[in-house]
């Protein structure tokens, strides 16, 4: 069975790196599914859930910003920031957005929110 070579990579790091049958995205564009064999891609990331179905499970980032690219069964996912499921606080995203509805500050609610929903897949 052929398989994708995913690397997801935030500004400060990588985040994870491996094998998968399904790649799944946000961008300005809309929702983007990558199957092994797809058609090249470049778009811009929208601030949201990336799913990777690997052999072993799925895996979950909340990634805000950046690029995503597709070409010869390889996907780059260059966010400005992501976090794995496992990796965020829940309670910490929880203030967060809470201080982002008080201020009315749309953009890190929407983060905070994103990495709540996250978390909780």
């Amino acid at each position: 069975m052929a398989l994708l070579q995913v690397e997801l990579v935030a500004a400060d790091r990588m985040v994870w790196s491996g094998n998968a049958s399904l790649v799944l995205a946000r961008t300005l564009d809309g929702d983007i599914g990558v199957l092994p064999g797809h058609q090249p891609v470049l778009a811009i990331l929208a601030g949201s859930t990336v799913t990777v179905r690997t052999p072993d499970g799925t895996v979950s980032a909340a990634v805000h910003g950046g690029f995503f690219s597709v070409a010869d069964n390889r996907v780059s996912i260059l966010a400005e920031s992501a976090e794995l499921a496992e990796e965020i606080d829940v309670e910490r995203a929880q203030r967060a957005a809470e201080r982002a509805r008080t201020a009315g500050a749309e953009d890190d609610l929407m983060r905070a929110e994103t990495r709540i929903r996250v978390a909780s897949l």
